[in-house]
C-alpha cells in the first residue's frame, strides 16, 4: 500500500537539520549551521522590484508556465549552452523538486543514482514505486560514476528502462562531473533517460561549465531554477528543459501539473522574467568568488591525515570523510559533533553511503551574504581577514570542528 510506504519515510533530512538547528538556537545554544544548505545572498534588487510591481497579478497562468518567462529562459539557456531550445521545451514548476517527483511518477523503469545523491531522489523513487540502483563512486573520480559502473548495473537486465540522475555541481560533494562524454556514450548505447540536475550550475567555480546535454541532447532533461544562483529558494520556482525528442513525456508532465500544482505563483513568474532577461553577471561572479574563497578556507583548514576531503568546485558544499573508529555510524558521529561543538552536519548515509562510513555533508553558507556581497563590490576577497570579518561563524565552526577531530 502506498500509505504504508509513506509511513516508513522520514522528513527530508536537509529540512529536518534546519529545524533542529533553529530549535537549538532558540534554546540559547550557539549553533554553526553547516547542515542546511541555502544561498546566503539576497535576491537581486531588480528581481525584487519586479515582484513588487507584479503583486497584483492574480490570474491562473498556463500550466506549462508563463509564455514570456519560458521565452526568456529559452534565450538565456541557449546563450549559455549554444543549444536551440524553444519556449515549448520549458515547463515551469514550484521548484524542481516537484517536477522531479512528477517525472518519477511518470517513468516506467528503474532509477540509477550515483553514491552520493541528493536526499530526495531515492524517497521520491520509493513513493513512485521505482526500483533504485546505487552506483559506486570514488573521490578520485569526483564522486561521479564511470561508464563501467553504470553498465555493470544495466547488464543485469538490459530490457528495462533506466533513468539516471546526474547532479553537477553536486550536492553533497561540491564536485563537478568531468567524464560527461564517457557517461553520454553509455547512455546512448542503452537508450538511457538522463535527468541532469544543474541547479548549482551558475555557481560553478570554473567558468567553462559543461552540461551532459551538450553530448546527449536528445534524451537529457535539464533541471534548474532560481533557488541557488538567485538566492530565491523560498520563492519556489524551478523548471525543466525537455528536448523535442521527449515531447510525449513533456505533454504527460503538463497533465500531471494540471492535476497537482495547477501553475506556479503568478507574481513570482512575472518577477522571474527579470531574473533571466536582465544582466546579472556581476552578481553571479561575486557570489562565486565569495563561495569559492569561503569553501577553500574550510577545505584548507580541515584537510588532514584524519580528514579526506576534495577541494570545492561549485555550489556550497564539502564532503569530508573522517578516519575515526570511535563511532558505529556517521549519524552517531554527527550527533556527537553537534553536542560537543555546536556544529550541525548531515551524515553521508542521508545521501546513499553506508551508515558505517564516516562521511558528512558540510554546507559553508552560515554567513551574512548581503554584507559580504556589498564588501566584495569594492574590495578583493583574497584577503583572509575578509573571511574572518564577514563569515565569522564559518571560521569559528571550522576551528571547533578541527579541534574536535584533533582531540580524538
Amino acid at each position: 500500500m502506498l500509505k504504508d510506504i509513506v509511513k516508513k519515510l522520514e522528513p527530508s533530512s536537509t529540512l529536518r537539520i534546519n529545524e533542529i538547528s533553529n530549535k537549538l538556537e532558540s534554546d540559547g545554544k550557539k549553533i554553526y549551521k553547516f547542515g542546511f544548505g541555502q544561498s546566503p545572498f539576497e535576491v537581486p534588487d531588480d528581481v525584487v522590484d519586479e515582484l513588487k510591481n507584479n503583486a497584483y497579478q492574480n490570474k491562473y497562468l498556463p500550466m506549462q508556465g508563463l509564455s514570456e518567462l519560458r521565452t526568456a529562459i529559452s534565450k538565456y539557456s541557449n546563450t549559455k549552452s549554444s543549444q536551440n531550445y524553444k519556449s515549448e521545451n520549458i515547463i515551469i514548476g514550484p521548484g524542481t523538486k516537484e517536477l522531479m517527483f512528477l517525472l518519477q511518477l511518470l517513468f516506467d523503469g528503474d532509477i540509477l543514482l550515483p553514491t552520493p545523491s541528493w536526499v530526495s531522489y531515492a524517497p521520491q523513487a520509493l513513493l513512485s514505486r521505482n526500483k533504485t540502483h546505487w552506483i559506486t563512486t570514488t573521490s578520485e573520480n569526483n564522486w561521479f560514476p564511470t561508464a563501467e559502473e553504470i553498465e555493470k548495473i544495466i547488464l543485469k537486465d538490459k530490457q528495462k528502462n533506466y533513468l539516471l540522475f546526474l547532479n553537477s555541481p553536486n550536492n553533497p560533494s561540491g564536485q563537478i562531473c568531468d567524464n560527461l562524454k564517457e557517461i553520454s556514450s553509455i547512455a546512448k548505447k542503452y537508450n538511457i533517460l538522463i535527468l541532469s540536475d544543474e541547479i548549482y550550475s551558475e555557481l560553478s567555480f570554473n567558468e567553462n561549465f559543461k552540461s551532459i546535454s551538450q553530448f546527449y541532447p536528445e534524451k537529457t532533461i535539464i533541471s534548474t531554477g532560481l533557488s541557488k544562483w538567485c538566492g530565491a529558494g523560498g520563492w519556489r520556482l524551478g523548471y525543466f528543459i525537455i528536448p523535442e525528442a521527449l515531447k510525449e513525456l513533456r505533454n504527460s508532465l503538463k497533465i500531471l501539473a494540471s492535476e497537482t500544482f495547477s501553475s506556479v505563483s503568478a507574481p513570482i513568474q512575472y518577477a522571474a522574467i527579470a531574473a533571466y532577461s536582465n544582466n546579472h553577471n556581476e552578481y553571479i561572479s561575486n557570489s562565486c568568488s565569495i563561495l569559492k574563497s569561503v569553501g577553500e578556507y574550510v577545505y584548507k583548514n580541515l584537510k588532514s591525515n584524519k580528514i579526506n576531503i576534495n577541494k570545492p568546485q561549485g555550489g556550497f558544499y564539502l564532503m569530508p570523510e573522517f578516519s575515526i573508529k570511535k563511532f558505529s555510524t556517521a549519524e552517531e558521529m554527527c550527533n556527537n559533533i553537534l553536542e560537543k561543538t555546536g556544529v550541525a552536519l548531515l551524515p553521508g548515509s542521508d545521501f546513499g553511503f553506508s551508515e558505517e562510513r564516516m562521511i558528512v555533508r558540510l554546507s559553508f553558507t552560515d554567513f551574512n551574504g548581503r554584507e559580504f556581497m556589498n564588501y566584495i563590490k569594492k574590495n578583493n576577497i583574497s584577503n583572509i581577514n575578509s573571511i574572518s570579518k564577514f563569515a565569522p561563524k564559518i571560521v569559528e565552526g571550522t576551528k571547533r570542528l578541527k579541534h574536535w577531530v584533533e582531540s580524538l
